[in-house]
């Protein structure tokens, strides 16, 4: 019989928190199993949450600070410190998607300089260890906002310094990185994003991720081009050895990825680095069942989403995974090639996509409840070897709970 459950899912977007999620798929899993041992272990990507995640588990602080936004207003934000000294930057939380108001979303104008703020901010406290969280961005500036607040200056072929926004980059004539504030030298950067975003070419942000962004076609072609003349200049200015136009993770947050790694940040699977904090492994080995969810299950969820990523852990201990979707996508089958024995969409009925958003709590809980009754009805349906037994007269061995 199920008793022990670890509930493991992301946040849904502009909808619930991760520990949101993970609270409405323990009250659904208590009307079914009302003794239940309820495991919660929201998860982050590098996205929105992360740095008040990592501080809750590692018993840090949170940094509450006024930035510059994405589309240029000045915004309150925060960054953490950690107990060992490390500040955690999320970039979702100073240039995330949820930032960017519906009717501004244009990735060729929106901005990374309020990262760059919050690293400098960091960087004041006395940290020489920066972990910056990539994940649910709302731009695709390669990083230049964030270099720009840094202290490089991007300039045209007049020597007029760029205004912010990806889309001007394809004026980029050369950088002037003697600005750069020096105490970056001494600063060990790691990015934690997922390395199969790349910065340019077919699977470039620009393609990939524009149109999610705002972006029409004809924004995501100029963008396109404005980034792989980014990744030249950067490349050539600030003498990179590595590929910025292709390498992995280049692409994360809009490109970020690249503009760190120009400045000498090392680029790391975010797995590896975030989910070291909360002991993952072994509470799901614990677990008779995991429960994992996401926003949205599609071809992109095998990519480094963390569905894909709680499945495969799972797996190393033969324990079943089941996956809870806002939306089932193109491509969602994929994911059982990753570890997941089943998944299911929460929404009831089709509704519009404000009342989805709004009701994200109550789909999941009454959701989580339907797909335990099925699992229960399933484990009480005869076995083939039941069935066999039944028709030769030999008895069941035991009975299925």
């Amino acid at each position: 019989m199920l008793t022990r459950f670890a509930i493991a899912p992301s946040g849904f977007k502009e909808s619930l928190s991760a520990g949101s999620v993970a609270e409405a798929i323990a009250a659904g899993v208590r009307r079914v199993v009302p003794d239940a041992e309820t495991d919660l272990i929201p998860l982050v990507d590098g996205g929105e949450g992360t740095a008040r995640a990592l501080a809750a588990a590692d018993g840090g602080r949170l940094v509450a600070l006024p930035a510059t936004g994405p589309v240029g207003q000045s915004i309150g934000t925060h960054f953490a410190l950690l107990r060992d000294g490390t500040a955690v930057v999320e970039m979702a939380a100073v240039a995330g998607l949820s930032l960017v108001p519906r009717d501004l979303r244009d990735p060729g104008a929106t901005t990374t300089y309020g990262v760059g703020e919050l690293i400098r901010a960091a960087l004041d406290t006395g940290a020489r260890r920066i972990l910056v969280g990539c994940g649910d961005s709302g731009t695709s500036d390669g990083g230049a906002g964030a270099l720009q607040a840094l202290g490089a200056r991007l300039l045209d072929a007049d020597g007029w310094e760029l205004p912010r926004g990806g889309r001007e980059l394809r004026r980029l004539s050369r950088i002037d990185a003697s600005g750069l504030d020096p105490r970056l030298a001494d600063t060990g950067i790691r990015v934690a994003c997922n390395p199969f975003n790349v910065l340019c070419g077919e699977r470039g942000v620009a393609r990939v991720f524009g149109p999610q962004k705002g972006a029409t076609p004809t924004q995501v072609e100029e963008l396109a081009a404005a980034l792989e003349h980014w990744a030249a200049v950067l490349t050539r200015d600030l003498r990179v050895p590595g590929d910025l136009a292709r390498g992995p993770g280049t692409g994360a947050s809009g490109g970020l990825g690249a503009g760190l790694a120009a400045l000498g940040a090392a680029l790391l699977p975010r797995f590896d680095v975030l989910l070291d904090h909360i002991d993952l492994d072994a509470r799901l080995a614990r677990a008779d069942l995991v429960i994992t969810a996401e926003g949205a299950l599609d071809h992109q969820t095998p990519r480094g989403k963390i569905p894909a990523e709680v499945a495969r852990r799972a797996k190393r201990f033969d324990r079943p995974v089941l996956v809870l979707a806002g939306t089932i996508g193109h491509g969602a089958h994929q994911v059982r090639a990753a570890g997941v024995d089943a998944y299911s969409a929460i929404l009831p009925a089709p509704v519009s996509l404000t009342e989805a958003l709004g009701r994200g709590g109550e789909f999941l809980t009454d959701a989580t409840e339907r797909a335990l009754r099925m699992i229960r009805l399933g484990a009480r349906l005869p076995s083939p070897y039941a069935q066999a037994a039944a028709v030769s007269g030999t008895q069941r061995p035991s009975s299925v709970r």
